[in-house]
């Protein structure tokens, strides 16, 4: 089921997008300050080496806007805020652990809430980077109806990322379940269009679409393999490489 191996390259600035979910380890619900610590330790690890990092994280381990909105029957609009103001709570937990860890970090919201992080605007973004802080990105695009997985897309386009870094549960897109499915064949490489024929659910179609649409290659790894992160901004053959 493989396609074509492509090769790998290092990258110089990345965005890695964390869902909500991993926040809360094995808890399932709100923030497990281990994760956590673990989390920040794996991002800080590539800011010392140099590489710059933007995260985009989710708000899934409190309320996903979407499920909240069908279950509870309140108007998804609502819900998708209500989202986006976990996202801050995540990333002011991650800030807090990376800091902890030597990293000047800054959280950047792309709702305003000036009392605990700043707005995102996209130059300062860049600056924060280039002096080699690490950025947070929290809130989603601000607007409802649209998923961190495309909010991490677009961001890794403002900000001029040379790759999106998707973390998940898994270690890499295989071509089935591998959880319900022993013989699911992992993919070391995915052309972005038979990832969106497939409608491979590891990120939504507008997201694998805007990629595509941009040439910004997607690497899916597993978070939960330490020191995965590092080895792939390295260039490594790790996850799976979503690309032309």
């Amino acid at each position: 089921m493989a396609e074509s191996a492509r090769q790998r390259v290092a990258y110089k600035r990345v965005l890695l997008k964390l869902s909500g979910e991993v926040f809360s380890g094995p808890q399932r619900i709100g923030i497990d300050p281990q994760t956590v610590n673990y989390l920040a330790g794996e991002v800080v690890s590539l800011v010392k080496e140099g590489i710059e990092v933007a995260v985009v994280v989710g708000g899934g381990n409190f309320v996903r806007g979407e499920d909240f909105s069908r279950q509870g029957g309140i108007d998804q609009a609502v819900a998708d805020y209500m989202g986006m103001l976990a996202t801050i709570m995540n990333a002011m937990a991650l800030q807090e652990a990376m800091e902890r860890l030597g990293c000047p970090t800054r959280v950047m919201s792309a709702i305003e809430v000036k009392a605990v992080c700043e707005p995102f605007i996209r130059r300062r973004a860049v600056r924060h980077l280039e002096k080699g802080r690490a950025v947070v990105l929290a809130a989603g695009t601000g607007n409802p109806f649209f998923t961190t997985d495309t909010a991490a897309v677009l961001r890794a386009l403002e900000l001029g990322c040379d790759v999106l870094f998707k973390a998940t549960k898994v270690d890499g897109v295989y071509d089935k379940d591998p959880i319900e499915y022993p013989d699911a064949s992992r993919y070391e490489y995915i052309s972005f269009d038979s990832a969106i024929e497939q409608r491979l659910a590891v990120m939504d179609q507008t997201a694998f679409t805007m990629c595509r649409e941009h040439t910004l290659p997607i690497v899916v790894l597993s978070i939960h393999q330490q020191g995965a992160l590092l080895q792939a901004a390295k260039g490594g053959e790790i996850g799976t490489l979503v690309g032309e």
